[in-house]
């Protein structure tokens, strides 16, 4: 029988399997990652030993990658996988990104895309990691003008080129590398093996989860989709739940669970943001209060799985709000989990 806490476990949200972050990453193929604290966070609570340093010197080596690809949005992917999921979400996240470049009248054609691609390449050889701020100096030294918009849709070109991806690590800046520096031992699949490990690894991550589901987080077509389930055979279990087929993967656990869980999740977590089924574990009345209608998703509590209340991450007491007055959370299980979160992410352990 399929539960809310097979969701956790997948999610390695609870009883984690993993000791290195790039495991974490790495199992769930893609994760959204729309800042840097939250990303972290977001990692490092999926660990066993939860632990910030450790997600940094991964970051920094390389075997995690910051970059545009599913939905338009930012996610973290293992280095390994950058080349095979790059070429396999290409074609639809450059749809995406003219889409927005059309909304905002900017056209950029091909050549002008070559030629600042090439001087892009050119300004970060062996050049190791730079803000971006050093390659719009590399364009003024060659008389090219453009505005800031301009210009930043111009480094999403490069990155969904196969030439740029995140540099190391810093507090509050992004920052730049060339996917040849920076990124070691790429896998190479071709077209079919990439829609089957890419199902493999959201169903494993995600289960149980919906065709809808994987279509939503992939960005692929409904037609993908569906190969890449296919391909899987018996590794998928298909089962009626809430009045939906829902996809179970073959490892996907049914012990480890424990009640009175709470959970603290970022901003734009996958245990929400990743699935088109979010009414399995938030209340269709409290959708407003974990994310609106424009998209932005807000830090959440978690209890026993299901979506009861906001948090801050900034804020020294968490400032804790819970959905409605029947909701209690278990004794001092707030502050504990909020102690980790603090412990983690400010000493570096």
């Amino acid at each position: 029988m399929i539960t809310v806490s097979q969701r956790l476990l997948s999610q390695q949200l609870i009883s984690p399997q993993f000791k290195d972050p790039v495991e974490v990453v790495s199992w769930f193929g893609a994760m959204q990652a729309q800042d840097y604290k939250s990303m972290r966070w977001a990692v490092s609570m999926r660990t066993r030993k939860p632990s910030a340093k450790a997600f940094e010197k991964a970051y920094n080596d390389g075997r995690i990658i910051r970059t545009h690809l599913q939905r338009t949005t930012w996610q973290l992917l293992a280095g390994e996988d950058l080349g095979w999921m790059l070429k396999l979400c290409r074609r639809k996240a450059l749809a995406g990104l003219r889409g927005w470049m059309h909304s905002n009248s900017v056209d950029i054609p091909l050549e002008e895309e070559k030629r600042i691609s090439g001087i892009f390449g050119e300004a970060l050889a062996g050049r190791g990691s730079v803000q971006k701020e050093f390659l719009a100096e590399a364009l003024r030294e060659r008389d090219i003008q453009m505005t800031e918009q301009r210009f930043s849709y111009h480094l999403r070109l490069a990155e969904l080129s196969g030439l740029l991806c995140s540099g190391d690590l810093h507090p509050t800046k992004r920052t730049l590398a060339l996917v040849s520096e920076k990124v070691r031992n790429p896998l190479v699949l071709n077209h079919e093996e990439a829609l089957a490990l890419l199902a493999r690894k959201y169903f494993r991550s995600h289960s149980p989860a919906t065709l809808e589901d994987f279509v939503w987080w992939s960005g692929l077509n409904v037609n993908d989709c569906r190969r890449g389930i296919d391909a899987l055979g018996d590794e998928l279990c298909a089962e009626r739940w809430h009045g939906r087929d829902f996809y179970v993967h073959a490892d996907a656990r049914t012990r480890g669970f424990r009640r009175g869980t709470v959970l603290l999740l970022p901003a734009f977590d996958e245990y929400l943001i990743g699935y088109k089924s979010r009414d399995i574990v938030l209340h269709p009345d409290h959708t407003h209060h974990a994310h609106n209608n424009s998209g932005i998703f807000y830090p959440i509590v978690a209890l026993d799985g299901y979506i009861v209340g906001n948090w801050s991450p900034t804020a020294r007491d968490g400032s804790l709000t819970l959905f409605d007055d029947t909701t209690s959370l278990p004794s001092d299980s707030f502050q504990s989990a909020l102690a980790t979160y603090r412990s983690t992410l400010s000493t570096k352990r």
